[in-house]
């Protein structure tokens, strides 16, 4: 059967050669029968090469070895819709595209192959991946403004020697932040030292900070130096200081007086070249009220202070994180995820994450557990993600995504009074997009540039 046979003589040929769509059609023996101009530019494979030679050495994709699309709507008579894989073109470059595919039929219904259409989306990758570049930070990745702002002064934090203290709820990313602090800071070639305070009961806290010399207690037969002496040089960072107790706090608080320390069964302290970096989940302004925490401690340690939002207070950054998540997993597991549905999306939109980061990374590898390839779906998700869904079609937090979706429109909106610019700057889109997405969602607001109401 020929190629013009199965495409229709005449005018068709003509017209699919027109279009910026790569068009391709095969036969029940999976040869190509017509392959049109711009399946040529995309692929950087000529028409002449391609007909008659099976599509999958032409059409070099991610998927089909695995689950080709063509053949999976062969079989079934369903059709597949802009689904995200990669080929691999003529000169070996990688190229992501979106597939649609179908059966074709003659007139009387009689099945002559099957017809793909692949649409190039580099230029899309690129503006995603300046989007994404825009928005990511030394591994912390946000649009929001609040984690916008802290950006901005992190540098001028990190090139000062003084305490920083960061407050924020588990899972937020303290530690991450400390790391930045760190890297930024001209003590960046010396080590970081993490410490979770939490952790260790007091007396083995103490040791594991200040170390021990010999002989020190029952079974120290060598000395061993304590976190602050392998820090020499770099940084410190104790996590959860709100844990330590208030005898601890006591030689806390000489070592950031004094610049020294004393290991267990010393006789002479330690001078302690090394900047402290901390962090806590718990208010320890009140605790200092409550005479929980001593508030000499409390202020030397609050030289300059650092509050995290929690994920639900940055709910505009999930999207991000999401596909960060998806494309880290990707790499460590060596496992092909496209990406996430928008019904599984809307799903994650719509719960308050009391965990924070650590609980959304920890969805998404739950996912990858679950899903062989392609998309993330609703049923991939956790259990609890699935049955908090308590109205059909509708998350656990009450919202759809297009709901979520105005939400934040309307927030980022309110908090730029109305100046559409500045907006859209914050969210990663163009002032163009925003309008028409004012549009669709009926928002009414005075744009601050003109003084006028739009939406």
């Amino acid at each position: 059967m020929t190629g013009e046979k199965t495409v229709g003589e005449g005018i068709t040929p003509i017209i699919l050669d027109s279009i910026s769509d790569g068009v391709f059609t095969v036969d029940p023996g999976w040869r190509i029968t017509f392959f049109n101009r711009a399946a040529e530019e995309i692929t950087g494979v000529t028409r002449e090469e391609a007909v008659g030679r099976f599509c999958w050495e032409v059409f070099r994709s991610s998927i089909c070895e695995r689950e080709c699309a063509l053949k999976q709507t062969l079989k079934t008579g369903n059709p597949v819709v802009n689904k995200a894989v990669y080929i691999v073109n003529a000169d070996g470059r990688r190229l992501p595209i979106s597939i649609s595919t179908g059966v074709l039929r003659d007139r009387h219904g009689k099945m002559l192959g099957g017809v793909e259409t692949f649409r190039d989306l580099s230029q899309v990758e690129e503006l995603r991946k300046e989007l994404y570049g825009r928005h990511t930070f030394m591994d912390i990745i946000s649009r929001n403004r609040r984690m916008q702002q802290i950006f901005t002064i992190l540098p001028d934090i990190a090139r000062s020697n003084s305490t920083v203290l960061i407050q924020g709820p588990t899972g937020s990313g303290k530690e991450l932040l400390a790391r930045a602090i760190h890297n930024l800071s001209p003590r960046r070639e010396k080590p970081l030292v993490a410490v979770n305070c939490a952790a260790l009961p007091d007396t083995l806290l103490e040791s594991e900070l200040f170390g021990y010399e010999a002989g020190a207690f029952t079974d120290a037969r060598k000395s061993k130096p304590g976190r602050f002496a392998l820090a020499r040089g770099g940084t410190i960072f104790l996590d959860e200081i709100g844990d330590i107790s208030p005898a601890l706090q006591v030689k806390l608080l000489r070592v950031l007086q004094e610049k020294e320390f004393e290991p267990l069964g010393a006789v002479c302290p330690v001078k302690a070249d090394v900047r402290v970096v901390a962090a806590t989940n718990r208010d320890l302004a009140a605790m200092v009220a409550e005479g929980g925490f001593r508030q000499d401690l409390y202020y030397r340690i609050n030289v300059f202070s650092i509050t995290l939002p929690s994920l639900a207070e940055r709910r505009e950054d999930i999207p991000l994180l999401v596909e960060h998540f998806i494309q880290k997993l990707s790499l460590l597991q060596g496992k092909v995820i496209e990406g996430i549905s928008p019904e599984a999306m809307a799903l994650i939109m719509g719960h308050d994450f009391p965990g924070n980061i650590r609980e959304l990374q920890n969805v998404i590898e739950h996912a990858f557990i679950l899903c062989r390839g392609g998309l993330i779906l609703p049923e991939h998700l956790p259990a609890y993600l699935q049955n908090g869904n308590e109205e059909k079609g509708r998350p656990a937090g009450g919202l759809t995504m297009a709901e979520m979706e105005e939400r934040v429109l309307r927030e980022a909106l309110v908090r730029h009074k109305g100046n559409r610019t500045r907006a859209a700057r914050e969210l990663g889109i163009n002032k163009t997009t925003l309008w028409r997405k004012m549009k669709r969602y009926g928002i009414k607001f005075p744009d601050d540039n003109h003084g006028q109401t739009v939406g």
